[in-house]
């Protein structure tokens, strides 16, 4: 059989989240194990627009506006105000920075993900969004959900402590909302996704 007939593996360790952010203010981590292949999870995971989830679409729309329905939760990880630090076949990382506390849209631009790591400006937090798929065994997968954020200084701890009621019951709905999507698409028969 020649190299090229060999299929490569795929990199199924989780992403070194700490060198992106090591120290978080908050953590919080959703998995949820399926029996289903990793590729069509990750497949279903990227295809789930704000629309398809209940409150948490709603919510999302709420914190970020001008987010159309029809996006999809990897687009918009992907997009403005969002940095992708990060990715892989079946793992994406990204950041936002500003002050996540305010009605306002308060999140810079960064050029690229080196300006993620530095940044340190006042009154500020870092969050590090990250979402990725792991084998579990030859017929199980998880999705792997992981928000951090980091403060930079004791005005932006008052911030966060401010919004971490809905920080807390934001998280709450990934699961309910966004990986029970994703996990009834993915279980569906061949064909049927419409993704």
């Amino acid at each position: 059989m020649s190299a090229a007939a060999i299929e490569r593996e795929p990199d199924w360790t989780q992403p070194d989240l700490d060198s992106w952010l090591p120290r978080p203010h908050i953590r919080v981590r959703h998995r949820r194990v399926a029996p289903v292949e990793p590729a069509a999870l990750w497949a279903a995971a990227r295809s789930i627009r704000l629309s398809d989830t209940r409150q948490l679409g709603r919510l999302v729309r709420l914190r970020i506006p001008g987010l159309q329905p029809e996006l999809t939760f990897h687009a918009m990880f992907r997009t403005s105000p969002f940095t992708v630090l990060q990715e892989s076949e079946y793992a994406l990382l990204s950041g936002l920075v500003g002050r996540i506390w305010t009605l306002r849209r308060d999140y810079p631009a960064l050029s690229e993900p080196k300006a993620f790591l530095e940044w340190s400006e006042r009154g500020t937090v870092k969050v590090l969004f990250a979402n990725w798929v792991e084998r579990v065994d030859a017929a199980q997968a998880a999705l792997i959900s992981e928000t951090r954020i980091a403060t930079v200084d004791h005005w932006s701890r008052v911030g966060v402590a401010a919004v971490r009621p809905l920080i807390v019951s934001g998280h709450r709905l990934i699961p309910s909302d966004g990986f029970d999507a994703a996990l009834r698409r993915a279980q569906r028969e061949p064909g049927e996704s419409g993704a």
